[in-house]
């Protein structure tokens, strides 16, 4: 598929790719939307991962025996490419396999050296997996700073808030998304360097970045990444890494121990003693058969160049944001609302939208969602785990809103939450766009956006 003759920007043939690897959609008939949720794997993605299996003996990688080495060997592998992927030097660099990305976070959250001197610091632009640290803080007594969004949903004056924050409060951990789940903005990275400078350590929430996002930890040498496998490359679903600087790490002081992350335990001495690098995080037996899949992943996505990648995510979602703004009503209204900035200057491939009726309320997204299903598109609803960026996104009221919530308290609902804002917009709709989607796709939630007719 690779024009390998070509000597200017690498070309792919999509098309063709996605009869290859995902005919499984159309013969479905779904136009898969939600890339930034789930990516999907390619057929042969899953075909060389199970000819793995049936051909592997795999056993529990603490034990010296020959099905034993086989997972140890799979899973340093994975470690390997993982660190590649990211341009990690092996020699600065960890990788600690998760569940998922949220545990990736937790491991940071948890352990953290949180003081009252040494605190936490968000982007108002956060998934609540790096929200929830600020628990952590707390209990900490530690400072918590959030960094607000402008108008398109970036960081507002980023540095200067940061530098602001400091100096209140002292340094402490920045946590930020490498690109909002929500908008798609990616945030500008240099603030990883504004902020070590100041004395912070960075954590990066890499997983809504996607196949394309391009993160190099030469470049941005921040302290921790977060990522979960099935972003990238749709298999597996069960696991995720924390990429930590050895140095980092090494500070980190664990709450708890568990199997396969000690040295020795004893019961009568009341000791123990964790192990070095990432073997003292990973709790338990290490997911061996799911991370055997990693290389598979990995080889799948090399087969795609990353510009190419990167110019069809571009193309298509400026397509979707060009004419959904001009979708209107017959009286000539608008029936859409766009959610950030309107162009892809330093963005991914996810828009966030609400539909209008005519006199300009909006339309419950609930609504918009169900008719999407019946349809086979599969877009998402809802505020997406990302309440910073929705606060911003619909102009609440805080001090109205924070009213709202605790009227509510015990019985909250969306639909009563939208009541006592007098409609407001309690909740988007979410499309994004990844190396499978094809124009058809987009034909189709364009079609379904244009003809909704529900109330």
């Amino acid at each position: 598929m690779l024009d390998r003759q070509s000597t200017a920007e690498p070309t792919f043939d999509f098309e063709a790719f996605r009869a290859e690897e995902f005919g499984r959609l159309d013969a479905a008939g779904i136009a898969y939307l939600d890339y930034t949720a789930g990516a999907l794997y390619g057929a042969s993605q899953a075909r060389a991962h199970a000819a793995r299996l049936t051909a592997g003996v795999f056993g529990n990688p603490h034990s010296e025996h020959l099905a034993s080495r086989n997972s140890a060997e799979v899973v340093e592998a994975a470690r390997a490419a993982t660190l590649a992927f990211f341009d990690a030097d092996p020699a600065v660099y960890e990788v600690c396999f998760t569940a998922n990305a949220t545990a990736a976070i937790k491991l940071v959250a948890e352990s953290y050296p949180f003081t009252r001197d040494r605190g936490l610091v968000l982007t108002a632009d956060n998934h609540n997996s790096v929200n929830g640290i600020r628990e952590y803080a707390r209990r900490a007594s530690a400072p918590i700073a959030v960094l607000p969004l402008d108008a398109e949903l970036r960081l507002d004056r980023g540095g200067e808030h940061l530098r602001a924050a400091v100096a209140r409060r002292g340094a402490g951990l920045l946590a930020l998304p490498q690109q909002s789940n929500f908008s798609g903005v990616r945030h500008d990275l240099v603030l990883v360097d504004i902020a070590q400078r100041l004395g912070c350590d960075v954590l990066i929430d890499a997983a809504s970045a996607g196949a394309c996002g391009g993160l190099s930890l030469r470049r941005y040498p921040a302290e921790f990444v977060a990522c979960s496998f099935y972003k990238l490359f749709g298999l597996p679903t069960g696991v995720g890494a924390l990429i930590g600087r050895k140095s980092a790490l090494a500070r980190l002081r664990r709450p708890w121990f568990a199997g396969g992350t000690v040295d020795f335990v004893s019961i009568a001495k009341d000791r123990h003693a964790l192990r070095a690098g990432h073997q003292g995080f990973e709790d338990g037996t290490p997911n061996y058969l799911d991370l055997a899949a990693l290389e598979a992943g990995f080889a799948f996505l090399e087969r795609i160049p990353r510009e190419a990648l990167r110019a069809r995510v571009v193309g298509l979602t400026q397509r979707f944001l060009d004419e959904a703004v001009e979708l209107r009503h017959p009286n000539g209204a608008p029936k859409v609302r766009l959610y950030g900035q309107r162009d892809m200057d330093e963005r991914g491939g996810t828009a966030a939208f609400n539909l209008l009726r005519d006199d300009g309320q909006v339309v419950a997204y609930e609504a918009v969602e169900r008719a999407a299903r019946d349809h086979g598109v599969a877009i998402r609803g809802g505020c997406f785990c990302n309440p910073g960026a929705a606060e911003t996104a619909f102009g609440f009221d805080n001090e109205r809103l924070a009213a709202c919530v605790d009227a509510l308290e015990g019985r909250f609902s969306i639909p009563a939450l939208r009541e006592g804002l007098d409609g407001a917009a309690v909740g988007a709709l979410r499309l994004s766009v990844g190396a499978p989607t094809i124009d058809a796709d987009l034909d189709r939630a364009l079609s379904l956006l244009e003809t909704f007719a529900g109330t």
